[in-house]
């Protein structure tokens, strides 16, 4: 296989940018969104208020997970306790009956919380596709900057308007200061 051959066997990732400041990336991402992009992402050394609007990103569904995972633990708490106080072993206590909620409450917080977080802490791995050891963007010839003082924006091969040398372009003309091709 010649090197020219072995070349056009390499998969494109995608555009990765380089923004200086917070704004330009904000302003970038606007644009990108506005221009119809939509497999695209900000990638920054802090959080930037607003950007997940800005590039149109859809809500997190996390949120969702974690209440029933609340739910779920509260549930398994109470039919727990019912079983074990007031079916399986019924034992009175200071006269109250083998199951009183009341008694039952602090355990059933305890639960709530332990599979409330549970879920989040594996709930996130899954929706970001965790873990994953290495990642195309790490390909950008500046992207160690990122946890330091640099700002990026990334746009999918993916997408369905994405163009090799349009996006490119386009990311050079709305304020870009380094964009680099990225091979999978």
């Amino acid at each position: 296989m010649t090197a020219v051959e072995a070349k056009t066997d390499v998969r494109l990732w995608g555009v990765v940018a380089e923004f200086a400041t917070p704004k330009a990336l904000y302003d970038a991402a606007h644009a990108v969104a506005e221009a119809g992009y939509r497999r695209v992402d900000s990638h920054t050394p802090f959080p930037i208020h607003g950007i997940d609007r800005a590039l149109r990103h859809p809500p997190s569904g996390l949120g969702w997970f974690v209440a029933g995972g609340g739910i779920a633990g509260i549930v398994a708490a109470q039919l727990m306790q019912w079983w074990m106080n007031g079916v399986d072993y019924p034992f009175w206590v200071s006269g109250k009956p083998p199951y009183a909620w009341e008694s039952t409450i602090p355990i059933t917080f305890e639960l709530m919380v332990l599979l409330a977080a549970l879920t989040a802490v594996f709930g996130m791995f899954i929706l970001n596709g965790l873990p994953r050891l290495h990642h195309p963007v790490f390909k950008h010839s500046t992207f160690h900057r990122v946890s330091d003082d640099r700002f990026f924006l990334s746009v999918e091969a993916r997408d369905p308007k994405f163009d090799r040398h349009g996006t490119a372009a386009l990311l050079e003309q709305i304020g870009a200061t380094n964009v680099e091709i990225v091979e999978d």
